[in-house]
């Protein structure tokens, strides 16, 4: 899940020195390796997300035999859309949110939702613009369920101490079979939440049909 600075900068279109600025001076995570810098994808997601840079699905794309990647609008048909979901704050809403999950009988929900606050107590999982993705750097894997992207509009916002002040009130949860399926659905996510269509769907009237058709249209332009 590790990648170079200078693989970073290829994909992203900038100057390895650029990546390294941000390293150095811009709070982007990253560890040094026999003296070059590895970076996490999903640290990359997250920071590239709060600062407005859009990470191509190239990042994420690695290949694995006899695992079903599924596209954007299946992932989201399979988790569903999810209106008015309550909660007064973080723990309320994430454990509602949970609830909306058919977890398999040897998954406890509860050791589930301790899961995702251990990751917001190591800082928010908002990445603007009204949007938290709560479990990016530790994927939700189901082996028996299938990979999935669930969508919950609060029925109120919630603060999650995101870095633009925006309180949430849109929240993803994925769930996958294994990590490189996990990779596969934010990558398509990733690049979703960049589109301006896409986005526009999520700021209407929790509508689903019309986000699930918007989904469909980001696939196609990833396609080309």
């Amino acid at each position: 899940m590790m990648v170079k600075a200078g693989d970073v900068a290829g994909l992203l279109g900038v100057e390895e020195k650029t990546v390294l600025g941000w390293v150095r001076k811009d709070g982007l995570p990253a560890t040094l390796v026999n003296g070059n810098y590895q970076i996490n994808r999903m640290d990359l997601f997250e920071w590239a997300t709060e600062h407005g840079i859009k990470v191509p699905p190239e990042l994420f794309s690695e290949a694995e035999p006899d695992v079903y990647f599924p596209t954007l609008a299946e992932a989201l048909g399979a988790g569903g859309i999810h209106c008015n979901v309550p909660g007064e704050d973080k723990l309320t809403v994430l454990k509602n949110v949970i609830g909306l999950i058919k977890l398999p009988p040897q998954v406890d929900p509860e050791f589930l939702l301790q899961v995702l606050l251990a990751r917001e107590a190591l800082g928010t999982t908002a990445i603007g613009d009204g949007v938290a993705i709560p479990h990016v750097r530790n994927p939700i894997l189901l082996d028996r369920l299938p990979s999935s992207i669930m969508l919950c509009f609060l029925r109120r916002p919630v603060d999650f101490g995101a870095l633009d002040g925006l309180p949430v009130r849109i929240l993803f949860l994925l769930t996958s079979s294994t990590v490189k399926v996990h990779l596969h659905l934010l990558s398509k996510l990733a690049y979703a939440l960049s589109d301006e269509g896409f986005k526009s769907s999520l700021k209407l009237v929790c509508d689903p049909g019309g986000i699930i058709s918007a989904a469909a249209k980001v696939e196609k332009e990833i396609g080309r």
